[in-house]
Parts: C-alpha cells; sequence; structure tokens
C-alpha cells in the first residue's frame, strides 16, 4: 500500500500563488508517473500537470506558463507550483502516481484512470 498526503492548499486572492506538496508514505518501487488532478464540483476530474520518470513534464493548456510540477526523489515528494491564480483553478487538487508501466508525462495526464494510488484532496480556493 502506497499512501500520498497532499498539503498546501488554501484560499488566495487572484493572482496570488500557492503551493501544493505530496508526499508518499512509502514504497517498494519507484514512481514511474506522477501527476496532479483536480475537480471542482459539478465538473469531471481532469490532469493539470503530470512528471514521468525521466523527469519530462506535460501540462494542461489552461495552466501553461503558471504552473510547475516537480520532485524531490530523495523527499518522496511531488510539487506543484501555482502562480497567477484564476478563479477558474478553484479545485480540490489531488496527486497520484502510477507504478505498473512506463508512462510518458502525457499519457499520465491524460490517463487518471491508469493511477494506482491518489492522495485525499487538497482544497484551492481563489477569490477574486
Amino acid at each position: 500500500q502506497v499512501d500520498l498526503v497532499e498539503s498546501g492548499g488554501g484560499s488566495v486572492q487572484a493572482g496570488g500563488s500557492l503551493r501544493l506538496s505530496c508526499t508518499i508514505s512509502e514504497y517498494t518501487r519507484t514512481p514511474m508517473s506522477m501527476g496532479w488532478f483536480r475537480q471542482s464540483t459539478g465538473m469531471e476530474r481532469e490532469g493539470v500537470a503530470a512528471i514521468d520518470e525521466d523527469d519530462d513534464t506535460s501540462f494542461a493548456d489552461s495552466v501553461k506558463g503558471r504552473f510547475t510540477i516537480s520532485r524531490d526523489v530523495a523527499k518522496n515528494t511531488l510539487y506543484l507550483q501555482m502562480n497567477s491564480l484564476k478563479p477558474e483553478d478553484s479545485a480540490t487538487y489531488y496527486c497520484a502516481t502510477q507504478v505498473r508501466a512506463r508512462m510518458t508525462a502525457y499519457q499520465a495526464l491524460k490517463g487518471s484512470v491508469f493511477m494506482d494510488y491518489w492522495g485525499q484532496g487538497t482544497l484551492v480556493t481563489i477569490f477574486s
């Protein structure tokens, strides 16, 4: 069992920044792909950013140029730096990891159904 715990959510004014963190409790296999996903009320879950084992990244068009994904392998932590936040970025953000097979960052971004483990989510609220 792999546990993922997100933190860093909160309420900020539009134009502000937040950094989300996702800590993996332990794992026996190196995560091959990791990603951030979000879901707001009444909307489908969408991929926001993903990173693969080669540290290639992929982003949703709506966040390109504003969000950055990175990870610290030594700390077992995945990050999402969110800048220039907009009200439409408000959602619950989830981190997830896929450990069974090689997957590109783009595939991870678009393939949330293939993710093996999920965190509980952290709420982000952007007010204007």
